[in-house]
């Protein structure tokens, strides 16, 4: 493996992190956007606040991980990306900011007609950001991202049928791992209610997902067909693996057993990103840059490698230490308690 592609490696992860955690954290908002106003809806919503309350701030540490590693290592595609993509980007960059300051300020306002307003900005921009995320890949991967700076249409490069179908699958897929993850929750909070609740979301997500994603096999064959054959192809025991874990997902919630199902719905996460590396290497924009072709000096990609040891020994021991004191209840904020309480 060449220092290139280890740097590749190291951005994947960053990626896939991201997509693990981040879209946890974003479909958490969009159930607390679609929990109604009724009992069980303040409830619900008061679950997705006490289970993401003590890290959703620490889950964009990966966003910005992976930005700085491709502007790093691999500051030619970088440049494409941003110039042409700068709408969407823009848009989903402007998403986090207006869902943070909704997730924060309603726990602060006074007045029910403001802390409404937060709720629904917290939600509507979990919503919209991972969809302009998912159609900022579905560009890439469709190859409408020439190399050069703005050397692509900045409208139809992501306004297209590929951009929209992966904008819609990044939504149901977050919707559905933030479903699954909040049974746990629930779970944890002792609301066996709460636990049913997310669990037939955590149902519908997942058939919902399955069909964009049927959906987004025929569009890529017609439109990205590079991406299709490596999926077809030596990606394909990826897309496999994803398949099952997401079937072994849903039986075991249909089934009422909660034990299993989280590390499931990672791994069906996880196996579709990798599948999508496997299926698109050895290109940083298919079929027009490759990770060869794209990377830095070489003593630029050894300093980003040495960066990466070392926030593997202080960075994620460190995260790992606070998820951990999340899920033992320990970080909970002064005065919140878990809905069931």
């Amino acid at each position: 493996m060449s220092t290139a592609d280890a740097v590749a490696v190291v951005l994947w992860v960053g990626v896939t992190l991201y997509a693990v955690f981040g879209g946890a954290d974003f479909g958490a908002g969009m159930w607390s956007l679609l929990a109604g106003d009724g009992e069980r809806g303040q409830r619900a919503r008061a679950l997705v606040d006490w289970a993401i309350g003590p890290v959703w701030e620490a889950n964009h540490v990966w966003l910005i991980f992976v930005l700085v590693v491709l502007w790093t290592g691999f500051s030619v595609a970088f440049e494409s990306v941003m110039s042409t993509l700068f709408i969407p980007l823009s848009l989903a960059a402007l998403g986090i900011v207006l869902r943070g300051s909704g997730f924060a300020f309603h726990k602060l306002a006074r007045q029910i007609r403001y802390r409404r307003l937060a709720e629904r900005l917290f939600g509507l921009f979990s919503l919209l950001t991972p969809f302009f995320m998912g159609a900022v890949v579905g560009a890439i991967a469709s190859g409408r991202v020439p190399v050069g700076n703005a050397a692509g249409d900045a409208v139809t490069s992501w306004l297209n049928v590929v951009s929209l179908l992966t904008g819609a699958l990044f939504v149901a897929t977050g919707a559905y791992l933030s479903a699954v993850f909040l049974v746990s929750d629930a779970r944890r909070a002792g609301d066996s209610d709460l636990e049913r609740y997310f669990a037939t979301r955590a149902l519908v997500a997942a058939v919902v997902a399955g069909a964009i994603a049927v959906a987004g096999i025929f569009a890529f064959r017609a439109d990205a067909r590079y991406i299709y054959d490596g999926l077809v192809g030596d990606a394909l025991p990826l897309v496999i693996a994803s398949a099952l874990f997401g079937i072994a997902v849903l039986v075991l919630l249909w089934r009422g057993e909660r034990r299993g199902a989280r590390p499931l719905a990672v791994g069906a996460v996880v196996a579709v990103i990798w599948g999508w590396g496997v299926a698109q290497y050895p290109y940083l924009l298919p079929q027009t840059l490759t990770i060869k072709e794209g990377a830095a000096s070489s003593a630029t990609l050894t300093g980003v490698l040495i960066t990466f040891g070392v926030a593997v020994v202080v960075v994620l021991p460190a995260l790992g230490f606070l998820y951990t004191l999340a899920q033992r209840n320990v970080l909970e904020e002064e005065g919140q308690v878990p809905p069931s309480r």
